[in-house]
């Protein structure tokens, strides 16, 4: 099976909690609201897009190669891609550097924690610690 099928069965699923999440969270006051999601090829199901589109979240997000071949199929009926800009898809490697951080961390790495709330607050502490080095 392909790794990023593997992926988006595994991750994918989480996207929409976790924007629910992050939709609750006050920053200096004001509600914060998600603008865009820059994501790689695990998020590129059409449902996930379509959950986006609904929440009106832009998304970055590259088309897998077995979708384009679907699209092209179609041939007009399998109407345009969906926007893409590879300028902005570059600054996903901060967010991918800063989990490869946190992964030296042995607790967050291999996930000790089992309830939620305990790995959460893990994330957290790690967070601290590495914005205070």
């Amino acid at each position: 099976m392909p790794r990023t099928l593997l992926r988006r069965a595994d991750d994918n699923p989480q996207l929409l909690p976790l924007l629910d999440d992050i939709r609750d969270i006050d920053v200096d006051g004001h509600r914060v609201r998600v603008g865009r999601v820059i994501a790689d090829k695990a998020y590129a199901h059409p449902s996930t897009r379509t959950a986006l589109r609904r929440r009106r979240i832009k998304a970055t997000i590259p088309e897998r190669v077995d979708q384009i071949a679907h699209r092209k199929a179609k041939g007009s009926a399998g109407g345009r891609p969906p926007a893409f800009d590879p300028g902005l898809y570059r600054l996903r490697n901060m967010v991918e550097r800063c989990f490869n951080r946190l992964k030296q961390f042995r607790g967050l790495a291999t996930r000790f924690a089992k309830r939620t709330a305990y790995h959460r607050a893990e994330i957290i502490l790690a967070c601290i610690v590495l914005h205070l080095r």
